[in-house]
């Protein structure tokens, strides 16, 4: 319903001439969404100037990109590849910041962002479920080091599991197939075979509740189980409502947890744990500067009684359901598990 809404105002406000703060990318890409036809391209292209949104916080690569505007374009350091799967309907965009200067720009660290946008994520349909599953599980595998290597991977699953749109990591994790245990005690041919990644995981949970940072418990875990590599899971913070439980984004640079929602924690990355970390995560919530916003036509920093309130869908206890298990099962596809 919010996508609908915010489509049609859209619309009316390029009809009444004042379409200067929306820019409109039109592509030719359709499809059928309960029963009616949308454009995707006019609700996907749909993006705010960066003067009126450069305040408004969000963890997705893709969303700062846009942000900087059509006039930074040719901006140096930074690579923009996108495909779109027309059989899938999943558009991947893929986001290289090569340079300081890039990484500057964006705000954020250097490195490799691939962000798949599937529409209808938040449908009950399976089948299209193990369809991004395969294609998660394709992009995951191209980002992985040594993906030829047999690896011990730990996953790590961030958030609260008692805050429903900040449990997506605890949830994958709980669904996660995990073997290590039974590969150290019965050796591979438990599983019938002759290579095969040693997989753990780990919910470390939130600081009020341990007392302890994310990181410091990780850290901990990583010194006595010596993984090579660690898969970071969390729930993210997206600018606009049309990602929310629709986008998933991964990364080669780790995770800063709660930097979406400005709750700044000790980073997880390479530098810190001193293996390489990759990050996974899907926006489950968005500011609510940016919808008020949007029906308004206002500055998000004249909002300001709006200040650290953040919105999620009323559904979103079975999306985060779906969502874990379309991870788990593109996790397991790349490991070949």
């Amino acid at each position: 319903m919010s996508i609908h809404i915010l489509f049609i105002f859209a619309k009316n406000r390029k009809q009444n001439g004042q379409a200067g703060k929306c820019r409109i990318n039109y592509n030719s890409c359709k499809r059928k969404v309960s029963g009616c036809v949308a454009d995707l391209s006019e609700w996907k292209g749909m993006e705010i100037a960066m003067d009126s949104w450069s305040n408004v916080r969000t963890d997705l690569a893709l969303e700062a990109r846009e942000g900087i505007g059509e006039k930074e374009s040719g901006l140096h350091g930074v690579e923009v590849e996108e495909y779109y799967d027309e059989e899938s309907d999943v558009h991947i965009t893929r986001v290289v910041i090569e340079t300081k200067n890039g990484a500057k720009a964006l705000g954020k660290p250097m490195g490799t962002y691939i962000t798949l946008e599937a529409p209808a994520m938040t449908e009950p349909e399976e089948d299209y479920h193990q369809e991004i599953s395969r294609i998660l599980a394709e992009q995951l595998r191209g980002i992985l080091p040594n993906p030829d290597e047999e690896q011990s991977i730990l996953v790590v699953g961030l958030g609260n599991r008692e805050v429903t749109a900040d449990s997506l990591g605890p949830n994958v994790v709980d669904n996660l197939f995990v073997n290590r245990h039974i590969v150290m005690e019965y050796g591979k041919v438990a599983y019938n075979r002759t290579k095969m990644h040693l997989v753990s995981s780990l919910a470390p949970g939130v600081m009020a509740k341990t007392g302890m940072e994310s990181a410091e418990i990780i850290k901990g875990v990583i010194g006595e189980t010596k993984p090579d590599l660690v898969i970071a899971i969390d729930a993210l913070a997206a600018r606009s409502t049309k990602r929310l439980n629709r986008t998933i984004q991964i990364t080669n640079t780790g995770i800063h947890p709660g930097s979406g929602v400005g709750n700044h924690r000790n980073a997880i990355t390479e530098e810190t744990l001193h293996i390489p970390v990759l990050a996974l995560g899907v926006p489950t919530v968005v500011d609510a500067a940016t919808i008020v916003g949007d029906a308004m036509g206002e500055r998000p920093a004249t909002l300001k009684e709006l200040n650290n309130m953040y919105v999620t869908t009323k559904d979103v206890d079975q999306q985060i359901r779906q969502i874990s298990h379309i991870i788990c099962d593109g996790i397991n596809g790349a490991l070949n598990l």
